[in-house]
């Protein structure tokens, strides 16, 4: 498959996660995670109010997904994962810019997430995007497994201050 010459088509296709996508969004999980969350994490999430999941999908196929909880000032990013065969595409990037077109300037201004101590692509991906760590939190994963708290705020642009004036 060769997913990079479809980029100029709408590659990736980015909707809502539907019940029949947890199939794929498990078998992307477990590829992905060294403690991937069970059907049921997800399931138990996904009822929450608050708490939305996307796919990215080419030619019918899930190659990656994204799980967030929305806020009243930010959201906040649970989780993101892409099919091994198809990393470094611009699958990941194409899901976050969806994510960060749903900030709002002056509202829901910033989007937060963890990852790993141990977990640098993760830390690199976001670091890539425009993420800034920001924090570590203790013992977050395990007693001897940290995290680092991430934050992506919206650029302010300059059609913003002119639509003050």
């Amino acid at each position: 498959m060769n997913a990079t010459r479809n980029r100029n088509q709408g590659f990736p296709h980015i909707r809502w996660l539907i019940r029949r996508d947890l199939p794929a969004v498990l078998r992307i999980e477990d590829a992905s995670f060294r403690e991937p969350w069970t059907e049921d994490e997800f399931v138990r999430s996904l009822r929450l109010r608050n708490v939305i999941g996307m796919v990215a999908e080419h030619e019918d196929m899930v190659i990656g997904y994204m799980i967030y909880e929305l806020h009243r000032d930010s959201i906040h990013l649970l989780s993101i994962a892409v099919h091994p065969d198809f990393r470094r595409q611009g699958v990941g990037k194409a899901m976050l810019t969806k994510l960060a077109s749903k900030l709002v300037y002056q509202r829901r201004g910033k989007i937060t997430t963890l990852a790993s101590e141990i977990n640098l692509d993760a830390q690199v991906f976001l670091r890539d995007y425009g993420f800034r760590a920001t924090e570590v939190v203790k013992d977050h994963y395990h007693p001897d497994e940290d995290a680092y708290f991430f934050e992506y705020r919206q650029p302010v642009t300059a059609s913003v201050w002119e639509s003050t004036e």
